[in-house]
């Protein structure tokens, strides 16, 4: 089942669409993340999603954006309310998702557990699944392993309801060829333009417009307040150099992990295929095994033949044409018959003919590399590396808690702290609490303390906040100044501008509008008609409005006529003045190139059909008012 989901690229394009599991939401680091607590910003059924979760998802969401956007976000769009009501709404839909499983008793294997758990790059070492590694890992998430499969069992089951939906999900090949006759329908339009700019000279402004304006827009002309502040931060490099470990302990944990720096036994083989498939029929298997027998008999007369045979009859399209050649590799890359066979062997040898489920092999080994231990002075450095971290994780752990006692037990200063921990304190220049910045980190809650009446008024330092994982940080307001209104003289002359624009625009469109009503009605207009060009609707070569309103026009009678506002203001009535509608034929190859296409959004229609009715058999209720308030 888990082969099949990794495999099925429509059910994982539903998931990464829908940002509804953990693995496409938050990835897998979303496993590390603290569990529920605190108020609820929703509920599904009884089951609450805490101010804690969302406060989590919020934040990797946001972490999300910047790394698409390069890392230049406006911070007002990262902190809006559609994306935090969208996060809201992941977290509703996950839970929907995780509740349905558990209704329908959805199990996950210890074996399945372990095929994921093994592939994660995290917890490998040379390559390789390295237990000790996901031990550690999990545990410096404050988790045990028991913890960490619990929860990944959990989107497991989540990913089979999503695999079940999503394969339920069917387009026949007349649906998709109305859906590309649609698409590539095609009208040749004119345009007749009213842009804002022609009627600003018509517009008289009221004596007092821009003073009413300025008086019931004041949040529009107000700076910000804003502060400067000192901060210091805390995290497993700030523990790093004060850990040191001694040869002595490098030498012991060498000693006590010998298998993990010895190198197995590895070989290197080439081989000829001839293919027959574990379900073929017997006579099939008869035919290859014959074909292989025979070339084997050939390399029993001339074992220099090998690469040359292997060129012209192997069956195998990788290592064919390099006479066969597979490289080196260790036990447990290759199939087991083959194994067996290739580790039985001396250097030089050749097999007899071996059966698997691709067919029947024929096997020289070409060299062997014997197991070997690393040497202590090769992988002194990995160790030594290793226990400091292992060393500082614990110590983080242990020095955490006195970094956020002393920050709030001795809150008028960051210097005890600093002494204390060896930590450096960093300084910002004037930071406003929408798109501010303390150093390096945009941290909502940290810059919401700061901006409190307790931090600007009284100069206590803020209670130390975890910026991101394993990183904590502490500030406090060194300078401020309140939010001040800018006079009106000084803004008047961009009110006005800002009024007129506004105006003009109202004008453009009431005369585009009365336009379009004399064309439909037959009538002649004056005006300057742009040159015709053809659009297809598949294609955004007009705004999207224009677009709806010339494709959504009917076209039983040409010329046709409709309007929409322009981009920047204005008013645009386009022509229709043809309209051809191509004629695709069932077997037009492009109807296969588009087919996953547009099952992919039958497949989001269904999978978002199949979220309604979860919603209706689980009553969902999202606090708003939880969800706003921790914007205050």
């Amino acid at each position: 089942m888990l082969e099949t989901v990794r495999n099925n690229k429509r059910v994982a394009q539903l998931i990464l669409a829908l940002l509804i599991v953990p693995f496409a939401f938050f990835g897998l680091d979303s496993y590390f993340s603290n569990g529920p607590g605190g108020a609820d910003v929703a509920t599904v059924a009884k089951s609450k999603i805490s101010i804690a979760e969302f406060d989590q998802a919020l934040r990797e969401q946001q972490d999300r954006l910047r790394e698409s956007m390069g890392g230049e976000v406006d911070r007002a769009l990262l902190d809006s309310e559609p994306i935090r009501r969208s996060v809201v709404e992941g977290l509703v839909n996950q839970r929907l998702l995780a509740l349905h499983a558990a209704d329908r008793h959805l199990v996950v294997t210890p074996q399945q557990l372990q095929q994921v758990i093994g592939s994660v790059e995290a917890f490998q070492q040379d390559g390789k699944f390295a237990i000790e590694r996901y031990e550690a890992a999990v545990r410096a998430q404050g988790m045990t392993p028991a913890m960490f499969e619990s929860r990944l069992a959990q989107d497991l089951r989540i990913q089979q309801v999503a695999q079940a939906v999503g394969d339920s999900a069917f387009a026949s090949r007349e649906s998709i060829r109305r859906f590309m006759t649609a698409q590539l329908e095609e009208r040749k339009v004119s345009e007749l333009q009213f842009p804002a700019s022609r009627f600003t000279g018509e517009v008289k402004l009221a004596e007092d417009a821009a003073k009413q304006y300025y008086d019931a827009n004041a949040a529009r002309f107000e700076r910000p307040a804003r502060l400067r502040a000192e901060y210091v931060v805390f995290n497993q490099d700030a523990v790093l150099g004060q850990v040191s470990v001694s040869d002595d302990a490098a030498r012991k944990f060498y000693e006590a992990n010998a298998e993990r720096f010895s190198q197995p036994e590895e070989r290197s083989a080439r081989h000829i295929l001839i293919s027959a498939a574990a379900d073929a029929s017997a006579a099939e298997v008869t035919k290859a095994g014959e074909k292989a027998a025979g070339i084997l008999k050939q390399l029993r007369a001339d074992p220099k033949r090998f690469a040359e045979l292997a060129k012209a009859e192997s069956q195998d399209p990788g290592s064919a044409s390099r006479g066969g050649d597979l490289g080196f590799f260790g036990r447990g890359a290759m199939v087991k018959p083959f194994e067996d066979a290739a580790f039985s062997l001396g250097k030089g040898q050749i097999s007899d003919v071996v059966r698997s489920d691709f067919g029947f092999h024929i096997i020289e080994v070409t060299d062997i590399k014997s197991a070997h231990a690393r040497p202590f002075e090769e992988v002194k450095g990995e160790i030594v590396e290793e226990l400091k971290r292992q060393e500082a994780s614990k110590k983080f752990a242990e020095q955490a808690e006195l970094f956020s006692n002393t920050v709030y037990e001795q809150s008028d200063s960051l210097k005890p702290v600093a002494e204390a921990l060896k930590l450096k304190i960093h300084t910002t220049d004037w930071i406003e609490r929408v798109g501010g910045a303390v150093g390096d980190y945009t941290n909502e809650k940290l810059l919401n303390a700061l901006f409190s009446d307790e931090a600007m008024t009284k100069g206590r330092n803020v209670e130390a906040v975890e910026v991101s994982r394993g990183t904590l940080v502490s500030a406090r307001v060194v300078e401020h100044q309140p939010a001040q209104r800018a006079p009106f003289e000084q803004v008047k002359a961009s009110i006005e501008q800002l009024l007129r624009t506004e105006e003009a625009a109202k004008l453009a469109a009431a005369r585009g509008e009365a336009e379009l009503a004399s064309l439909q009605k037959g009538e002649s207009v004056s005006g300057e008609w742009a040159a015709a060009r053809t659009v297809q609707r598949g294609k955004s070569e007009l705004p999207q409005a224009a677009m709806s309103a010339v494709f959504g026009a009917p076209a039983g009678k040409l010329p046709a006529y409709v309007g929409a506002p322009m981009q920047g203001g204005g008013y645009s009535v386009y022509r229709i003045e043809s309209v051809n509608r191509p004629d695709v034929a069932k077997e037009d190859p492009r109807l296969k190139a588009l087919e996953a296409q547009y099952q992919r959004l039958v497949g989001q229609r269904d999978f978002n059909a199949f979220l309604n009715s979860l919603r209706q058999r689980y009553a969902v209720n999202i606090n708003t008012a939880a969800i706003r308030s921790q914007q205050q």
